[in-house]
């Protein structure tokens, strides 16, 4: 039941740690069923399902895009979207400051980094990202808003290579806060971990977990 499965993850949570629950593939009546419950903080990973859940729910729900984002579907959530969680690309920054100035509105983003083992996961290598920060095109956007970043551990039962993960990410972070947000207060987020592994992440210092199965299965 959603009701008892949030309150079992929430209660699991450390102090200061913001859930979003993964309410994509899920109908409408999985997610009023756990804003019930007050939860408000939704990742969907499609446009087109996020769009009909957008209209058809209430308008205080904060709406996160989880999933690839493709620039020519910026468009379509700019309006409303809370936060677009894995930003991959400067092109695709640049794209989301044209589409939330046209809006009259700063969208939250965070960096997704690709630090797992398979090449199937999109984001940015710590050396990549390193190079777009340093190229400094990104202080250009003035509606976007950097607040940190995101990444998917690697698929494995092995968990010290997780942990591994976690923990580079958590340096990362560290790295780019001082190199490059050192006066930026919004650059707080770490978002890793998902059902499987966000207790261990939460351990290796996410503040910021996306969690699905362990909610609505």
């Amino acid at each position: 039941m959603i009701k008892d499965n949030l309150k079992e993850v929430r209660e699991s949570l450390a102090e200061g740690v913001e859930l979003v629950a993964v309410s994509k593939y899920h109908p409408i009546s999985a997610v009023e069923e756990a804003y019930a419950e007050g939860q408000r903080v939704f990742g969907e990973s499609r446009e087109q399902e996020l769009r009909v859940k957008y209209e058809a729910l209430p308008k205080d729900i904060k709406w996160h895009f989880i999933g690839h984002l493709q620039t020519n579907k910026v468009k379509y959530i700019a309006p409303y979207i809370d936060m677009i969680e894995a930003v991959d690309s400067l092109k695709l920054m640049k794209e989301i400051d044209r589409q939330a100035e046209k809006n009259c509105r700063v969208i939250d983003i965070l960096l997704e980094l690709h630090l797992a083992q398979e090449e199937t996961k999109s984001g940015m290598t710590p050396q990549e990202c390193r190079e777009m920060l340093d190229n400094g095109e990104w202080r250009d956007c003035q509606h976007v808003r950097i607040c940190g970043i995101m990444m998917m551990a690697s698929n494995t039962d092995d968990m010290s290579v997780v942990k591994r993960e976690f923990t580079e990410a958590d340096k990362l972070f560290a790295e780019f806060k001082e190199s490059y947000f050192a006066g930026e207060e919004a650059f707080t987020v770490k978002s890793y971990g998902m059902s499987h592994d966000y207790m261990l992440a939460q351990e290796c210092g996410s503040n910021h977990v996306r969690v699905g199965s362990r909610i609505f299965s």
